[in-house]
């Protein structure tokens, strides 16, 4: 598209009044193109084709390709079966992205009233293009950005800005795509349609805002680990394979066992299961979370943008203050002041003024004979009244200098004024008396107050080791005053484009910052190496929201806000924020010990696998007998997604390297018990070959399910009571291994006595784990 500017000025209209031409109309939209966003939609079958395009995938479908190669079957379908099961889950959590853009379009007019041809007509709003001349009306949604060239309108641009109070916009005022008009008319000149609105910007920012989750980083941290290691020695026992002389036939099946047992199969899914879990534990808690990885998310999120209008504020105007004039009272004061304001209009000031008189009583009040509409250029409205013995009276309202000019000075109201200006609220004045003697009788102060429970949620998020920053597109003086009441008594960031080496700890208060700013805002944060929470209600927060991390929208936020948001809280307050942190952290300690059981297992398996070739000459494993550990491990241990844990006081970290370290030190641990327990059946007992492998698989279930207890807790096992799950899965999953084993199913049967030494023996390596586990845990920080 092309970024030349055409003439949008007043002096470009009024040299054409007629507005453009049907001729210029079409040559500007071939230039510019239509005024809309562009559609991104991505299809169903990519969509579906890129979670079969991952490292784990990969590997499954490689293991898929050995095992038809080899004729089994029953295998292939089992981890076809496992690799569908992940691909699923990951497609049910996409689309967010492409359903904000919807929602964000739904906010735009569908048609506009545009001069084509000296002739107003009405026109879809995509047909409008730069240079257009417009009619703004009451009730209609500004089409394209534009700059106003006649009348005046009160406008709501809270949808872009941020802004608490709609702006009362005279010629020459900027106003933006999406803006809503609530008073008057006025004519106004297109200066930018499309992607080039500051809408347009937003939808972009939108569409392209996209951040790695901590999840996805854990998962492929991992994979990469695992692979890289368990790679070499499979080509360790490729080589020392061939070295012994095994035949293709043998060395096949050696390749495919290391394979799958190099494998995390189930991680993405457990991942994906636990935040699930949390997701309906957040919901009971009246917490929706859209985006699943958000509920991990909250566990490291380490610093929280708290949008000011509508999150952390309550998005109505209150009067605050009533300061009442010498031989007046405030209840004079507000009764006369709802007087001269429009009863059930869309004005908030006046609707806020008419809210507070319901409660002043004045036996002596005025009756209203005629009210006088607010006139944008005097900026007053007014009332003509009669007291109770009928004599005629005028009341005026509006701001303070306007309605002051009428009335004889008076020193102290303007002190009074500027005091309260000062403060960051809107001021208006009264007057009361004849219509050629008006006399100042109060000042009525108003503001968007905090949420009751602002205050207590920043206190308890400082408690938990989460800084939060108000972000907001209100003025700096207003912000300052809200951040005070609510507890954030730091430095109001300057005024002007945000630092990009910005950091958290910098300043409290980020005022006057459009969309954009909020979106480069969280990333620099990001780009700091924290976790980064937003809090918004409005579309103007829908780039930041789908920044984050954790993207939350307060219960009366927009359709937009909504779709962009991680986390949607259901009613109003915020303590739903505390709730998503602490159960996020309930999630990440699930996690984080099924992945480190899962790096474990699978080190010491591969490992096993090596010692055994060594040890036997032949695969000590086959690969359904994996298979079968595979399901009894992999699978039975997401149980360890509903396990009872102890959460951080301080926000959690993923430390792949440090769960790799630990991993690496249980995992030979548990790497010794196995190859002892084969090494016993095989010196100590003379077992042969197909005995070996039925006792390697027992060592390897029985010990991989009591170690669970040993490292599900960071201090020793006895202090906290495993979920009935947890224990359902392990005794599933023995039982299931020592009846295959005792009958012969899959294997080479042994002795009920054989079965039950080895499971004895694997609960007391347990024992000594769990001792050598704490100092570990202390030492890489694992907590």
């Amino acid at each position: 598209m092309n970024d030349a500017s055409p003439p949008a000025t007043a002096a470009d209209h009024a040299r054409h009044t007629n507005g453009l031409s049907s001729a210029q109309a079409a040559a500007r939209f071939a230039q510019y193109g239509p005024n809309a966003t562009p559609d991104t939609t991505v299809g169903f079958l990519p969509r579906l084709l890129g979670k079969f395009w991952a490292p784990v995938p990969v590997m499954l479908e490689a293991a898929i390709v050995l095992q038809i190669v080899l004729g089994d079957d029953i295998e292939a379908a089992v981890v076809a079966a496992l690799l569908l099961f992940n691909a699923t889950l990951g497609l049910l959590q996409e689309g967010r992205a492409q359903a904000t853009l919807d929602a964000l379009k739904s906010r735009l007019a569908l048609s506009a009233s545009v001069k084509r041809d000296g002739a107003w007509v009405i026109r879809p709003a995509r047909e409008l293009v730069p240079g257009d001349v417009v009619k703004l009306s009451l009730g209609s949604v500004v089409a394209a950005d534009v700059t106003l060239i006649d009348g005046e309108v009160l406008l709501d641009q809270s949808m872009l800005t941020g802004e608490s109070v709609p702006i009362e916009a005279v010629p020459g005022l900027q106003t933006y795509a999406g803006a809503l008009v609530r008073r008057g008319e006025a004519v106004a000149l297109v200066t930018a349609t499309g992607v080039k609105t500051k809408f347009g910007r937003t939808a972009e920012l939108v569409r392209i805002a996209h951040v790695v989750s901590a999840q996805q980083k854990a998962v492929l941290r991992v994979v990469r680990n695992l692979a890289g290691f368990n790679g070499l020695v499979t080509l360790f026992l490729v080589a020392y394979a061939i070295r012994i002389g095994m035949g293709g036939r043998e060395i096949t099946p050696l390749v495919l066992t290391a394979i799958l047992a190099s494998v995390p199969v189930a991680l993405p899914a457990t991942f994906t299961l636990a935040a699930a879990i949390g997701a309906r534990a957040l919901g009971r808690q009246n917490v929706l979370p859209t985006r699943l990885s958000a509920v991990d998310e909250a566990a490291t999120m380490t610093v929280l943008c708290a949008d000011k209008t509508g999150t952390l504020t309550r998005n109505e105007l209150k009067v605050t203050t009533i300061a009442p004039m010498p031989d007046f009272d405030e209840a004079h004061v507000i009764t006369l002041a709802a007087l001269a304001s429009s009863d059930g209009g869309q004005d908030p000031v006046d609707g806020a003024i008419r809210d507070a008189a319901q409660h002043a009583s004045v036996p002596d009040a005025p009756a209203l004979v005629k009210f006088i509409p607010f006139d944008p250029a005097n900026k007053m409205s007014a009332a003509d009244v009669t007291g109770s013995d009928n004599t005629p009276w005028r009341i005026v309202k509006g701001a303070f200098a306007a309605v002051s000019a009428l009335t004889l000075p008076m020193p102290e109201a303007a002190t009074t004024a500027e005091a309260l200006q000062a403060k960051g609220f809107r001021v208006l004045a009264v007057a009361f008396g004849p219509a050629q003697a008006l006399r100042l009788v109060g000042l009525i102060a108003l503001s968007d107050p905090p949420r009751d429970d602002s205050a207590a949620l920043i206190a308890q998020l400082k408690t938990l080791g989460v800084r939060t920053v108000m972000v907001t597109g209100d003025s700096p003086t207003t912000a300052a005053i809200v951040a005070r009441a609510v507890g954030l008594d730091g430095p109001v960031c300057p005024a002007g484009a945000i630092p990009a080496d910005v950091r958290p700890e910098s300043f409290s208060v980020f005022a006057g910052v459009l969309p954009e700013d909020k979106y480069k805002l969280v990333k620099a944060f990001q780009q700091a190496h924290h976790t980064v929470g937003m809090c918004g209600d409005g579309a103007n927060d829908a780039p930041a929201l789908r920044q984050a991390q954790m993207g939350i929208a307060v219960s009366t936020a927009t359709d937009v806000a909504k779709s962009a948001a991680g986390m949607v809280l259901t009613t109003p307050g915020l303590a739903g924020i505390v709730a998503a942190v602490k159960e996020g952290r309930v999630t990440f300690q699930r996690i984080q010990t099924y992945t480190l059981n899962t790096i474990i297992r699978k080190l010491a398996t591969v490992l096993f696998l090596a010692l055994g070739l060594l040890m036997t000459g032949h695969a000590i494993l086959t690969p359904l007998l994996i298979v079968i550990y595979l399901i009894t491990g992999d699978f039975l241990s997401m149980s360890l997604t509903t396990d009872n844990v102890y959460t951080s006081p301080i926000p959690n970290v993923w430390r792949i390297g440090n769960l790799t370290i630990a991993g690496i030190l249980m995992g030979l641990g548990l790497l010794g018990f196995c190859t002892g327990v084969v090494a016993v059946g095989i010196f100590g007992l003379g077992l042969r070959l197909g005995a070996i492998r039925t006792l390697a698989f027992l060592a390897l279930v029985f010990a991989s399910q009591t170690s669970i207890y040993a490292i599900r807790e960071r201090r020793h096992f006895w202090q906290s009571r495993p979920s009935l799950w947890v224990a359902a899965s392990s005794v599933a999953a023995i039982a299931i291994a020592a009846i295959m084993a005792i009958a012969g199913f899959a294997m080479i049967a042994i002795s009920p006595l054989l079965v039950l030494a080895t499971l004895l023996t694997a609960t007391l390596f347990t024992l000594l784990l769990d001792t050598i586990k704490i100092p570990i845990f202390t030492w890489l920080g694992i907590v």
